[in-house]
């Protein structure tokens, strides 16, 4: 990478850090309860049709996943980073969405870390079991696709956006779980 496209990646992190993280939850955020209280971003349709971005994304081994050979079934990407509390407060949610939409939904975290080594280790920590550390390694997504992290955006088997959220969000929740379930019925 250049030390322009480093310079402005790094730019561009920090702005998503400031529109949509923080390092820490604020005194008298609201925590997780049972009937899951969470700050919740909102369902925006407004860019329904755009076509996914055709980003290669990297595991820590070195694979590559090329996000437009993922047309055929919907995919969930959600854009995040360890040092993004919303999103990693997100993470064992989408975990468990993961895995109770087995292959019905694809559930793809693009981590948008600058410091790439932080990534595996951070999945080795929490314990995730159905999700897999992709990196994106010049945050193309972010450029592409995001105004604060976290972004979560679901397309459809054809590679269309059907909505999207900006921050954070509950996915256990009902309504949210029906949004999904909707889309997945509409393929």
């Amino acid at each position: 990478m250049s030390r322009v496209s480093l310079t402005l990646a790094t730019i561009l992190i920090a702005g998503l850090g400031l529109a949509g993280c923080d390092r820490g939850a604020p005194e008298g955020a609201q925590e997780t309860s049972s009937a899951g209280s969470f700050a919740a971003g909102e369902i925006d349709r407004s860019q329904a049709g755009e076509l996914m971005p055709a980003v290669n994304l990297v595991d820590p081994d070195g694979r590559v996943l090329n996000l437009g050979a993922l047309q055929g079934g919907p995919v969930l990407l959600n854009l995040w980073a360890t040092w993004c509390a919303p999103c990693v407060k997100e993470m064992p949610l989408l975990d468990d969405l993961a895995g109770d939409y087995g292959d019905e939904l694809t559930v793809i975290a693009a981590s948008q870390d600058l410091q790439t080594e932080k990534v595996k280790p951070f999945f080795d920590e929490t314990g995730l079991e159905h999700l897999e550390p992709w990196i994106d390694p010049e945050t193309q997504l972010s450029t592409a696709l995001a105004q604060a992290l976290p972004t979560t955006v679901l397309y459809d088997g054809a590679g269309r956006e059907v909505w999207r959220v900006a921050g954070e969000l509950d996915w256990s929740a009902p309504e949210i779980r029906g949004a999904i379930d909707e889309a997945l019925a509409a393929q």
